[in-house]
């Protein structure tokens, strides 16, 4: 499976923001799919993971509540996306999407990935 992200940018303090991803291959579907981030010099971190049929989730404490994980299964394209709401300066990184085959859905393990997207929350 193939991923790429996109949708980053600058937003405001308290703002919205979607990044989104796409994941090609042919059995993308059967992945299991998630986002994780990476502040500068922090260690890349879960954010929330969403099951191969959308429908069991898990999200990080600092974001339960304020992030929205989703994603569409279409043939051989998966569409992730994570909606962002009441950004806060210290969710500023770089967003990477990531899939792994896995009946159990957990928060580790994930063995492909895409490149990054950046956030930056700043007035």
């Amino acid at each position: 499976v193939q991923l790429q992200a996109s949708g980053g940018g600058l937003v405001q303090p308290g703002g919205s923001l979607r990044v989104s991803c796409r994941a090609s291959g042919r059995t993308a579907s059967t992945y299991a799919m998630g986002w994780f981030r990476q502040a500068p010099g922090k260690e890349r971190e879960f954010v929330a993971v969403i099951d191969r049929r959308g429908e069991s989730t898990i999200y990080a404490d600092s974001v339960k509540g304020r992030f929205t994980i989703s994603r569409v299964n279409a043939d051989t394209t998966v569409f992730l996306d994570l909606q962002m709401s009441s950004l806060k300066p210290e969710d500023t990184a770089v967003y990477y999407c990531a899939a792994k085959l896995s009946l159990v859905l957990s928060t580790r393990g994930y063995d492909h990935w895409g490149r990054g997207t950046q956030v930056t929350v700043s007035s």
